[in-house]
């Protein structure tokens, strides 16, 4: 007897292969969409730190982080000496340390420790300014390690989070160009030693958000590139020193290769 056999007809494939690629094209769509989302994020925080900043000042005349009486305000957090305090303010959970009001920021003296980088988000909820709990010191990793969702806040773009540095005339190291960051905040992946400023952005990424927010260019205006040693960003000229300034971004690299200073910008 013969044995009929079955299969699928060329029309039927057609189909199926037609769906599939309808099917990945809307995934990687939406993941284009959802990654576009995120870079429009990152600019709306920065809106939203800035204004939240500046209110603070306003209504209390000094940075967050560095106000010398904010525990005459919210009280004192611990009772550790590292916790400064220039009142007689009770120990308080909800409560918070002084900082040594010279406008600028400094880091813990050591981990586990209070620091004015840290103190600066506890500052700015405590006042009702932004939302979240932060714990105000420095994390395991050392006296400037800021722990995303633990004493800095998480950016919606995803692994990312935010930061705050006071550098002033910087002289410039293997990833960042010698300039006056001044009091600035800054934006990329975790650090376990720092605050979250590891390569968080394609260097087209980084490119757009300066471009529609500043100049477009990595080591000028006030949004600065990290990572210039030809991995973000290279010297027009091919010289690659952190004090050539006229860089540009990778456009053609494909990886993350960037996170952000937004410089003097409190």
């Amino acid at each position: 007897m013969r044995h009929q056999k079955s299969g699928f007809s060329l029309v039927e494939l057609s189909i199926v292969l037609v769906i599939l690629g309808l099917l990945t094209g809307g995934i990687l769509g939406g993941q284009a969409l959802i990654r576009a989302a995120e870079m429009r994020a990152v600019s709306t925080e920065y809106s939203r730190w800035m204004t939240a900043t500046q209110s603070f000042r306003d209504k209390y005349f000094a940075l967050p982080g560095d106000m010398r009486n904010a525990t005459q305000f919210w009280g004192r957090m611990n009772g550790n000496a590292d916790c400064v305090t220039t009142s007689s303010a009770a120990v308080s959970a909800a409560g918070i340390c002084d900082g040594n009001g010279n406008s600028s920021l400094t880091s813990a003296s050591a981990a586990n420790l209070a620091g004015e980088y840290m103190q600066f988000w506890r500052h700015l909820a405590a006042a009702g300014l932004i939302e979240g709990n932060y714990a105000g010191v420095a994390g395991s990793g050392g006296a400037e390690h800021c722990q995303i969702d633990v004493a800095c806040p998480r950016s919606k773009m995803s692994n990312v989070g935010w930061g705050v540095l006071s550098l002033p005339n910087f002289p410039g190291d293997v990833n960042s160009y010698a300039l006056d960051y001044g009091n600035s905040f800054f934006v990329g992946a975790e650090n376990p030693i720092f605050g979250p400023n590891l390569h968080a952005f394609r260097p087209e990424e980084a490119w757009n958000i300066d471009a529609k927010t500043d100049d477009g260019r990595p080591a000028q205006g006030r949004i600065i590139a990290v990572f210039w040693n030809n991995a973000c960003a290279a010297a027009d000229d091919g010289s690659s020193a952190n004090n050539d300034l006229n860089a540009s971004y990778r456009l053609n690299e494909t990886s993350k290769q960037c996170s952000l200073i937004f410089r003097q910008a409190f």
